[in-house]
């Protein structure tokens, strides 16, 4: 009766839908970065303006151009598609999480609030979301190894994240603008991170998403070597 009841918990918040919208998210920001480097390499071709850079220093700011005025406008596009991005893969996540709680039958290794605050929380952030991901996949498939493209995903997200000019990065977009006109090779190569992180992150949603569906349809409890015995000695 409590193996039912945990099942039908589990189907009821059907992790496969959760894991389709996350992975699509991811795909569609790593998009949105392809268009900002698309943007930056425009910047980059056009040149720096005879009036300089936009932020010109002491609070004055020249009239944007065009394409600048145009980047704002893509970047700002691409802000939003990352939140709601990170809001449904917080949503997967925590999850995933629940339920390898409830198929693995012991509690996580890490505490629910570090699904969020392992993200901003300096120096737990390099290892904590990863941490996460990887231990609610091995209490959902302990006899699997973890997908190589969890490992990938983290690695670039890291890249991505504190190169000093990928998503965290303490420049105003008018500055990033004026580096595009300085050196763009720099801003394409956290951007290049940034996509590479959302493409692997993808793979790895889709890998863990598959492993919890596949262990929910057998039932809490019962992993793949317990299943094989069973067929084996009936």
């Amino acid at each position: 009766m409590g193996e039912g009841a945990a099942r039908e918990r589990l189907e009821a918040r059907s992790v496969r839908t959760a894991g389709r919208l996350a992975g699509g998210a991811l795909l569609v920001a790593g998009a949105a970065w392809v268009v900002r480097g698309v943007w930056e390499i425009r910047l980059a071709v056009a040149g720096e303006p005879a009036s300089g850079p936009p932020d010109q220093g002491d609070g004055v700011h020249r009239p944007l151009t065009g394409l600048e005025d145009s980047y704002h406008l893509v970047t700002s596009l691409g802000g939003g598609v990352a939140l709601v991005c990170a809001l449904l893969f917080l949503a997967w996540l925590r999850q995933v999480r629940e339920n390898a709680r409830v198929l693995s039958g012991r509690p996580p290794k890490y505490l629910g609030i570090w699904v969020y605050l392992g993200w901003i929380v300096p120096v737990v952030n390099l290892w904590f979301p990863r941490g996460i991901v990887a231990d609610a996949f091995r209490a959902t498939a302990p006899e699997r190894r973890l997908p190589v493209s969890v490992n990938v995903w983290w690695v670039l997200w890291l890249l991505g994240m504190f190169g000093g000019v990928g998503l965290v990065s303490r420049d105003s977009t008018d500055r990033i603008i004026a580096r595009a006109y300085e050196e763009v090779w720099p801003l394409l190569l956290a951007d290049a991170a940034v996509v590479g992180a959302a493409v692997a992150g993808a793979f790895a949603v889709r890998a863990v998403t598959a492993a919890q569906v596949e262990r929910i349809r057998r039932g809490p409890g019962r992993s793949v070597a317990e299943e094989s015995a069973g067929v084996v000695g009936g």
